[in-house]
């Protein structure tokens, strides 16, 4: 649902006076100006303003503020629960129970002028297919869009988005290109990637030459889009009923970076078989051996696994621990014992987080074959059969009609 006018609703407490807007001019005091009593589009306070409002309209309905996620807000009624996602003056929701979703309706449009927009079929460039064994996303529109704003609808498809050849430096000898056309190019996959975990590690590393960028790194970002132009269809896949057991990868590729040689880490939660966060990051410390950045990477993937059994709280699961899976024994063996060793003994004290939350039971780091490693694909470029293997292990298909 859309709530119409939405920033309008809002009260402000600061003092704020605008001008006398033409046509409303008191000519007897044309000097004068308006102390505003509500929110108007255009203030810096309004969206705050805006969101008070409908906090606490929805406190007074008994809705609980997510802990985590302050835009989201639970209601339960045993058995049932409705969950309402607010993204400024969209509002996503949906319950177990049919009575809840018509009493929240009810009571948004006896408070605010709203428009009811249906079943949730497309939001923010994401396509949404709700079907009766589950739901699939993509942005199959949106990349139609993108190859024909940047020229690229009649490029050939490749199968990858990146060869495994390819070793990307700053080539200060190159040939620069437009950084404008550049960052757009870069931005636009940037958004992609919310529905095409099988392009971020490309493009997180495309992403890094922006400042100057070459021929070199351009012809890098066509073929991501050579890519996606064969994979228009391509989406995540979440099937109805797969369980709530929340499992974390974590991998890294060591000296990944040709340019300072810091290693890359990749993550990617899942909870059951769909995937719900993934991200691929270039490690802030230079690690010196492999083991150190498979360590630093788990660390990252034990932040992560907390916070989806505080986000999960929310929802109303609570889970004991989660497992973080990880195919570096020496990772595994470092963050269940406490000793020093000449390699290991300089690393810094934050990313012993992870050792930590093992001890106290928090997560558990669980080995797993190099080659069944999910995250991998978000570290280096990957052989096309290990990519589509891990591809499919992301829960990535084509479109389902």
């Amino acid at each position: 649902m859309d709530v119409k006018s939405a920033f309008l609703n809002g009260f402000i407490n600061e003092e704020v006076y605008v001008a006398q807007p033409p046509g409303f001019i008191d000519f007897a005091k044309p000097d004068y100006v308006y102390k505003l009593k509500k929110a108007l589009y255009g203030l810096k306070q309004t969206p705050k303003a805006w969101y008070d409002r409908l906090k606490a309209f929805l406190v007074k309905h008994n809705y609980s503020m997510g802990m985590v996620d302050n835009t989201l807000f639970t209601k339960r009624s045993d058995p049932n629960i409705i969950i309402v996602q607010i993204y400024v003056d969209d509002i996503i929701f949906g319950s177990t129970c049919q009575e809840m979703c018509d009493e929240f309706a009810k009571i948004m449009h006896d408070e605010f002028e709203m428009s009811m927009m249906g079943e949730l079929n497309f939001f923010l460039g994401l396509q949404i297919k709700q079907l009766e064994d589950g739901i699939f996303f993509n942005q199959s529109k949106y990349i139609k869009e993108m190859l024909k704003k940047f020229g690229l609808e009649d490029s050939k498809p490749l199968k990858t988005p990146m060869s495994t050849e390819i070793k990307l430096t700053r080539d200060e000898e190159g040939e620069s290109v437009n950084n404008t056309k550049y960052r757009g190019m870069i931005g636009s996959l940037l958004y992609l990637t919310a529905s095409r975990p099988d392009i971020m590690f490309s493009v997180c590393l495309c992403a890094r030459f922006q400042e100057d960028p070459k021929i070199s790194h351009l012809e890098a970002v066509k073929r991501i889009f050579r890519y996606i132009k064969g994979t228009i269809h391509l989406g995540l896949w979440y099937p109805k009923g797969s369980g709530i057991e929340t499992i974390v990868y974590a991998d890294s590729d060591h000296a990944g970076d040709y340019v300072d040689r810091k290693s890359i880490s990749g993550i990617c939660t899942f909870m059951g078989c769909c995937l719900t966060s993934w991200f691929s990051k270039k490690q802030t410390a230079l690690a010196i051996s492999t083991t150190e950045a498979e360590y630093v990477s788990a660390g990252k993937a034990c932040q992560q696994a907390l916070w989806m059994k505080q986000a999960l709280v929310d929802y109303g699961v609570r889970l004991e621990n989660v497992p973080i899976m990880c195919d570096n024994k020496g990772a595994i063996d470092l963050s269940k014992n406490p000793v020093q060793h000449s390699r290991t003994k300089h690393i810094e004290i934050r990313h012993h987080f992870l050792r930590d939350n093992v001890q106290k039971g928090d997560i558990t780091i669980e080995k797993i074959a190099s080659e069944d490693n999910i995250a991998n694909i978000f570290t280096k470029p990957l052989k096309r059969e290990l990519f589509n293997h891990l591809r499919l292990g992301l829960g990535m298909m084509e479109q389902i009609d």
